[in-house]
């Protein structure tokens, strides 16, 4: 065990965490948590509208379950609400007589700022937003924390081991930051599904079965992806490292630059980062008049 599983697994032994909401990424937190060793089974308790959905999490995971979301908050050291954002302030309605300082509160609902969340509650409390993307399935998430007022280091360290149980995140001191997370690793796996895609198309234009070339796209952006990490190298000293003078690499990187990739990247993202902006803004609105939708 390394040291940082050892600190998640110690920070989070003794808590209780309640799970709001059970859909994929609940899910995929549980497992985390659980499989990583930071949280015991019987100290996770979960909710959900579906009982159905509850009872295969219930016998996989052997944590509690219920339906009443009250239930959950009584009795939880850490509140995650991993709901849509659709129904988070009717949720949040619902139980926000059950909320208070003694508890670290976690709001994982997509494009609802902190701003949003305190308009409708009107109280102090100890509120974490997180981001985090799709790849916590896999336990290779990319997550960005940030603090509303009233938390403290603690908090942000205990927001942080849980999301390390399901890949790596980072703490913003910048809550507007939040929008721009959203249009680079919140919403960057739909560029990579559709790079892979087109580099296996590519592929099958080549001469490449199918199969083959997904396999080789998918496993090409996986190990450069961890070169980038495990060395620390600039992306630009390793692009240079494999292409050779009048090569097959440097033909290729001429013709990506000749279609503008780089800029139709940075406007991808900049415009999921301004869409984020507009959402953000009606939820803040919408929030503070009592509505749900955006």
């Amino acid at each position: 065990m390394t040291r940082n599983q050892k600190e998640i697994e110690s920070m989070l032994t003794n808590k209780k965490i309640g799970m709001i909401g059970t859909g994929n990424m609940g899910n995929a937190l549980i497992d985390g948590l659980i499989r990583s060793g930071a949280a015991l089974p019987e100290n996770i308790l979960c909710s959900d509208a579906s009982e159905r959905q509850l009872e295969p999490i219930r016998e996989k995971y052997k944590v509690t379950t219920t339906t009443d979301n009250i239930e959950v908050v009584k009795s939880a050291d850490i509140v995650i609400y991993a709901i849509k954002p659709q129904i988070m302030a009717s949720v949040l309605k619902e139980t926000a007589d059950y909320l208070d300082m003694s508890k670290l509160i976690i709001s994982i609902a997509a494009g609802v700022p902190l701003a949003a969340i305190e308009s409708l509650l009107k109280k102090d409390l100890r509120l974490i937003r997180v981001m985090p993307n799709v790849a916590v399935a896999v336990r290779e998430g990319a997550t960005a924390v940030a603090a509303g007022g009233h938390s403290d280091k603690e908090d942000v360290k205990l927001a942080m081991a849980i999301f390390d149980s399901v890949g790596k995140s980072i703490f913003l001191k910048e809550n507007n930051l939040m929008d721009a997370i959203t249009g680079l690793s919140g919403s960057g796996p739909a560029y990579i599904f559709m790079i892979v895609d087109a580099l296996a198309d590519a592929g099958v234009k080549v001469g490449l079965s199918r199969k083959d070339a997904l396999f080789l796209s998918s496993q090409t952006i996986l190990g450069a992806a961890k070169l980038l990490l495990e060395t620390n190298a600039h992306p630009g000293q390793l692009k240079d490292s494999v292409t050779s003078p009048g090569g097959t690499a440097i033909a290729g990187l001429h013709t990506l630059e000749k279609g503008g990739l780089r800029t139709t990247l940075i406007n991808a993202v900049e415009a999921a980062t301004d869409r984020s902006k507009e959402l953000g803004e009606a939820m803040i609105k919408n929030f503070s008049n009592g509505q749900t939708q955006p």
